[in-house]
């Protein structure tokens, strides 16, 4: 079972991206730059109205934390899992879950890429796995 997000006026165009299997993140028309979480203006030059660009959702494993206890009940089934961050090859790091492998195989530097899990009709969560 899934903990399912929030969707705001202000997510809502990364959660329709997610739906349709793609991977965007908030870029700014002014200087360039690309971040996730999304916010209202940009982190570095303070510009507001970003817009929003796909991204390829293939990274690396920056870090990660193995979870061995339930830190909400909708996840006690899933444990042992691995939340982590993921910088992806356009910059941005996300967090995430890891998927497709032992807890115990994922490491710092492991390559990775995006993966879709419809867990209602409306919202499909984005995890990453190792690539092959």
């Amino acid at each position: 079972m899934a903990i399912i997000p929030g969707m705001t006026d202000l997510t809502r165009p990364y959660w329709e991206a997610a739906r349709e299997g793609r991977l965007v993140v908030q870029q700014c028309p002014a200087c360039g730059r690309s971040w996730h979480p999304p916010l209202p203006a940009c982190p570095h030059c303070h510009r507001a109205g970003p817009g929003w660009r796909e991204v390829a959702g293939t990274g690396t494993v920056y870090t990660y934390t193995v979870v061995r206890h339930p830190t909400h009940v909708a996840l006690a089934d899933a444990i042992p899992y691995v939340i982590a961050i993921v910088e992806l090859t356009e910059g941005p790091r996300v967090v995430t879950g890891i998927t497709g492998c032992d807890v115990g195989d994922v490491r710092a530097g492991m390559p990775v890429r995006v993966t879709f899990s419809a867990v209602t009709g409306e919202v499909t969560l984005p995890y990453f796995e190792p690539v092959a």
